[in-house]
């Protein structure tokens, strides 16, 4: 039975997101012009090398792998950018604080929903069967959606270039995370039709992805398919070859048929364990991105705290000498 096509989801619901970093008023100077233009450079390649060049590599574990590598080197991007703009933590405005500290909780909680998915004793049982940590993951995705509406920056223009790269990885982070919420949900509840402005050079390479990636999502779930994932299709369909050869009995089953079944059968299994294993040890691998950063940030942020109390209090003392 077909499943019923859910609406597309589009967000833009806070105006324009790209006017509070416009460079209005305090221009960027060529060296932080530079410093933004590689890392969206890079970040529009990576979205580029995402493009299926057909819709076979739509939705398999491949791709999903590649994609949350991709991801990785964006988030770790995002920490050499900081060095890069020499802009330590605390010279951070509370907001930008606040910001990457919500959303990276909201990642390690995805992380951690989309690991659930590969604890199983039969490789995919678990994928498109109900999840609780993976229902949970529309609410999570709808709350980043929120979190693009990025803080307003003023009076800095590195924190305006952290700002700019930060959206753009976002972008890329809330797209792959719904597509595998999709995924492992097998409902389109979790796809999101993000609006993002022409004026960003990776503008284009994200919104043609998207739209493949999502229209082709759409297309399978409105013909009835068990899953987008190609490898558990494959398991399926030679599951469905497999019963009725078998359900009249050994005495009326050709062994040669069978035998190539069988083999078949083996051998899509083995494709999607492996695949699962080696997509388990990427979503690891992010979840890992995530957690060090976000401790590596907690950590200036209590050092940077301890500094200013032994000035604070070196100024109290200097005050009751004199």
């Amino acid at each position: 039975m077909s499943r019923p096509q859910d609406p597309p989801r589009s967000f833009f619901p806070f105006g324009n997101p790209f006017r509070m970093i416009s460079p209005k008023g305090n221009k960027l100077s060529p060296q932080l012009l530079a410093v933004i233009c590689a890392f969206e450079a890079n970040l529009e390649e990576r979205l580029k090398k995402l493009i299926p060049k057909s819709k076979d590599e739509i939705l398999n574990l491949s791709w999903m792998t590649l994609a949350m590598q991709a991801l990785c080197e964006s988030h770790n991007d995002i920490k050499t950018l900081i060095t890069d703009l020499e802009l330590p933590v605390h010279d951070w405005d509370e907001k930008w604080i606040d910001v990457y500290l919500d959303i990276s909780v909201k990642l390690l909680d995805l992380c951690i929903a989309f690991s659930s998915e590969f604890i199983s004793s039969e490789p995919g049982q678990h994928i498109g069967s109900r999840n609780p940590r993976i229902e949970k993951c529309g609410s999570i995705l709808d709350n980043l959606v929120g979190s693009l509406d990025l803080p307003k920056v003023k009076k800095s223009a590195k924190g305006k270039v952290l700002m700019q790269a930060m959206y753009g990885v976002k972008v890329q982070t809330v797209f792959v995370c719904s597509v595998f919420a999709m995924a492992f949900s097998g409902s389109t509840k979790t796809l999101l039709d993000l609006d993002v402005a022409d004026m960003y050079s990776w503008a284009p390479a994200f919104k043609s992805l998207q739209n493949l990636v999502n229209e082709e999502i759409r297309v399978r779930l409105s013909h009835g398919r068990f899953t987008v994932l190609n490898e558990m299709e494959a398991v399926d369909s030679s599951v469905k070859e497999l019963y009725p050869t078998i359900q009249g009995g050994v005495d009326t089953v050709d062994a040669e048929s069978l035998l190539k079944i069988v083999e078949k059968l083996g051998r899509a299994t083995e494709k999607l364990s492996q695949g699962l294993d080696l997509l388990a040890k990427e979503v690891d691998g992010f979840f890992q991105v995530v957690l060090t950063s976000r401790d590596a940030l907690l950590s200036n942020l209590r050092s940077g705290a301890i500094v200013n109390d032994r000035i604070l209090g070196g100024n109290k003392d200097a005050q009751v000498v004199n």
